[in-house]
């Protein structure tokens, strides 16, 4: 294990891959991965914002998804491909605070967006005639700021008591991002009631929601059941299985790694679940709603029609 340099406050990142030719193919994969998702979630963004078509709720929403995917990977790969390509481990203390602050704060915020767009599904496919009313433009950018305040105010809180923490055993944190739970079993004191905390904070920000997102799809796919259209029908459940993939693909692997208790984890398994909601779905967001939606893909073809006539 490595020692703590007393005259020192940073930390260090053990990383996720070995410093070999293997490690180093799995990064070269992983900054990919990066590269398409930071693409895809800045040209959604854009896309949603040039198209007028778009300035709906549920784009609203979902450009605010594809802005968050973009802070989300963008505060966790860069750091660990600079240690690898580097070969240092090192992060200061004060980077550390601000990428556990920028992490954190995505991964609440995150979970309230989905919410929300579940709320939307359910309101525009089972009460459509009230969908101007209960999704109005207000209300929506209500959700969008409530659930960036609420986010970044229980990150501060994390953040901040986990840096104030006494660190007197070796700061080595074994991941490959400051990761709150990850550094709580390096602190000289015992953390316990923190750790209960922690348990109800992804409750309150993720299990909560999730069970909410479940409860409003639910409900909507027995609305998509009993329709007597079946254009309308495939659209409805083509949008749900859109959503419902995002859902799993983010919450599983989360609430997994958050609700256990610390002797059931391992660092290794850790950082492959942080692998899913923190690199790879990010990357996936982007092409699960635009490659199977119709008015995204629709979209597209006007603003290029419109690039290419300013061309001209």
């Amino acid at each position: 294990m490595e020692k703590w340099n007393e005259t020192s406050n940073d930390f260090s990142l053990l990383g996720l891959f070995p410093q070999n030719q293997t490690g180093l193919l799995l990064l070269l994969l992983i900054i990919f991965v990066f590269v398409l998702a930071c693409l895809g979630n800045s040209g959604m963004t854009a896309l949603i914002f040039l198209d007028p078509r778009l300035h709906t709720p549920m784009y609203f929403l979902l450009s605010q998804l594809s802005l968050m995917d973009l802070m989300y990977i963008s505060s966790t790969v860069p750091k660990m491909a600079i240690n690898f390509l580097s070969g240092q481990k090192s992060i200061s203390f004060l980077g550390c605070g601000v990428q556990s602050f920028f992490f954190l704060t995505m991964a609440g915020s995150e979970g309230l967006i989905l919410a929300s767009m579940a709320y939307d599904r359910f309101v525009a496919i089972c009460n459509p005639l009230h969908y101007p009313i209960c999704m109005s433009k207000r209300l929506c950018g209500k959700m969008i700021l409530g659930s960036w305040t609420l986010g970044s105010i229980n990150s501060m809180a994390h953040t901040v008591y986990a840096l104030h923490l006494p660190y007197c055993r070796s700061r080595a944190i074994n991941h490959f991002f400051c990761d709150v739970p990850a550094m709580l079993p390096l602190a000289c004191v015992d953390t316990w009631v923190y750790e209960y905390m922690v348990f109800v904070s992804t409750s309150l920000f993720l299990l909560v929601p999730f069970l909410g997102i479940n409860a409003s799809y639910g409900r909507v796919l027995v609305a998509v059941f009993h329709m007597h259209s079946k254009e309308g029908r495939k659209k409805a459940f083509t949008t749900c299985s859109a959503h419902l993939t995002v859902v799993t693909f983010y919450y599983t692997p989360f609430v997994y790694t958050y609700l256990r208790p610390r002797s059931l984890r391992s660092p290794a398994e850790d950082k492959i679940l942080a692998v899913f909601y923190t690199i790879l779905t990010p990357m996936l967001n982007p092409i699960i709603y635009s490659l199977r939606n119709k008015e995204v893909l629709g979209a597209m073809r006007r603003v290029c029609g419109m690039f290419s006539l300013r061309k001209k």
